[in-house]
């Protein structure tokens, strides 16, 4: 890895090995994820006078009006679709920002099928994980409310805004069994659940309070 990737300082590999001992200290406990999390270099994913800043527990603004989820956030999505899930094939991702998240679960399932409604924003996540060299990730520029039903059932989906209620597109495109991690409600009171789709309909489990963006319609 580049020193660039691997960082110095702030954005060093001490630093990151920190950001993983708090996230388990907060409860995370996937061994995989939290080996992702220490190896993947988020201070690139994030403007450079934000770098020192990367692995802090909180969220930081990419902008377009759009953030960086928190680190804990990040792995507590992740290890919530992937204990479910073991090791998916076809996981669907709703909002690539600035391809973090994107990052992480591309080394976790066999393909990562990524939506987003801003073009600018997806086109630097697609350099950073050219950059990581992470290549089974496929990429459109859409409003996230369709999914992506060319490519559905798919195992797993992991949105990263808060839409009001959950847009019936995606139950659609849930494959039976398929695990999906999601916030939903109005800003302030955002909780994040989980859907399992089984042969009676949708189980939905409620997980802590969240804050995320609002899930928008249409393209930019």
């Amino acid at each position: 890895m580049s020193q660039s990737l691997q960082g110095i300082g702030m954005t060093s590999q001490r630093t990151r090995d920190r950001m993983v001992n708090r996230l388990i200290e907060q409860g995370v406990r996937n061994h995989k994820v939290l080996d992702i999390m220490r190896t993947t270099p988020r201070h690139i994913f994030v403007d450079e006078a934000l770098a020192s800043r990367a692995y802090e527990d909180t969220p930081l603004p990419i902008g377009y009006n759009q953030t960086i989820s928190q680190p804990y956030i990040v792995a507590r999505m992740t290890e919530l679709l992937v204990n479910k899930l073991g090791h998916p094939q076809k996981v669907l991702e709703i909002g690539t920002g600035c391809g973090y998240q994107t990052a992480v679960l591309a080394q976790l399932v066999d393909h990562v099928y990524s939506v987003e409604r801003i073009l600018p924003l997806q086109k630097k996540a697609k350099t950073h994980l050219f950059d990581l060299k992470i290549k089974n990730v496929s990429y459109i520029h859409n409003d996230g409310g369709w999914g992506w039903p060319e490519y559905a059932p798919f195992d797993g989906i992991l949105v990263s805004a808060a839409p009001s209620e959950i847009p019936d597109a995606l139950l659609e495109q849930m494959a039976m069994g398929a695990v999906m991690i999601i916030p939903t409600g109005e800003s302030g009171g955002q909780i994040l659940q989980r859907v399992i789709r089984t042969d009676k309909g949708y189980e939905v489990e409620e997980f802590e309070g969240v804050s995320f963006v609002p899930f928008l319609s249409g393209r930019e």
